[in-house]
């Protein structure tokens, strides 16, 4: 299996999670995407980012943010849809995205979190549209700010990893995914990713791997929380592909090199 962040021809779903990240990771997410979606307040980083304002304190101060916002790049990148239980949603935000005819939509589903409506809301589109390929999904954030937040990420897109499609989680330090048991290659850009890179065994007791391509390789060496754990690693610049062969499923994550973004 060959793993990438680009796939010509792939569709690409982008979720914003309640997370901070830079313009240059968002524009290149973002124009790499075919539907973008916000997950509660993740819609307030995509706005406060783009709008560079400070919030408004009234209703004036917001009708006069208002006609400023229609002239500035904020009124570019609207998304298609902005959804969740809208607990950390701001309402100056969820008014502007609202007068833009964006789709804001509640969930007040105690059961699932923010991340699992829109992705239930992304199946829901490719059912209407008769998709016969799932979209790719971008994460843009998920592997950083509140701990809890990062293991329900890693914990749902482990539970994912058989669903048909690939899910990448994507902060302005790192690109994570889960590697199915199995063989895979994964092809490198060096100008984008490293030069730290790392296999955590996170939801399994442990796990056997097999490595090439990378500055300390593993050949059938048991990698668990109570032992070994491959962080800290380093891709090679004169290899363009790591192999990695598991007996279990593992996160494979990999430095982002910002000045490239």
């Amino acid at each position: 299996m060959s793993s990438s962040l680009d796939c010509p021809g792939s569709k690409i779903a982008l979720i914003i999670l309640n997370q901070s990240f830079s313009k240059p990771l968002l524009y290149r997410l973002w124009h790499a995407s075919d539907w973008h979606c916000c997950a509660d307040g993740g819609a307030n980083h995509l706005y406060d980012l783009l709008s560079g304002a400070d919030r408004p304190t009234s209703w004036t101060a917001y009708l006069l943010r208002f006609l400023q916002l229609r002239r500035t790049e904020v009124n570019s990148y609207l998304p298609d849809l902005l959804k969740g239980d809208l607990d950390s949603l701001r309402e100056d935000v969820r008014q502007y995205y609202k007068t833009q005819g964006v789709s804001v939509v509640q969930d007040d589903d105690l059961n699932s979190t923010d991340l699992m409506k829109c992705i239930r809301s992304l199946q829901e589109k490719e059912e209407v549209d008769g998709d016969d390929t799932p979209y790719d999904i971008v994460l843009l954030g998920g592997l950083s700010g509140r701990l809890d937040q990062t293991v329900h990420t890693l914990s749902y897109l482990h539970k994912l990893r058989k669903s048909g499609r690939r899910i990448f989680a994507v902060t302005d330090d790192n690109v994570g995914w889960v590697l199915d048991e199995g063989k895979h290659r994964i092809s490198i850009d060096h100008s984008i990713l490293g030069p730290t890179c790392g296999l955590l065994p996170v939801g399994v007791d442990s796990t056997v791997l097999t490595t090439t391509g990378l500055r300390w390789n593993m050949t059938n060496e048991t990698s668990g929380f109570g032992g070994l754990i491959s962080t800290s690693n380093h891709l090679v610049p004169e290899e363009d592909t790591v192999s990695v062969e598991t007996s279990r499923p593992i996160w494979w994550v990999a430095e982002l090199r910002k000045e490239n973004l």
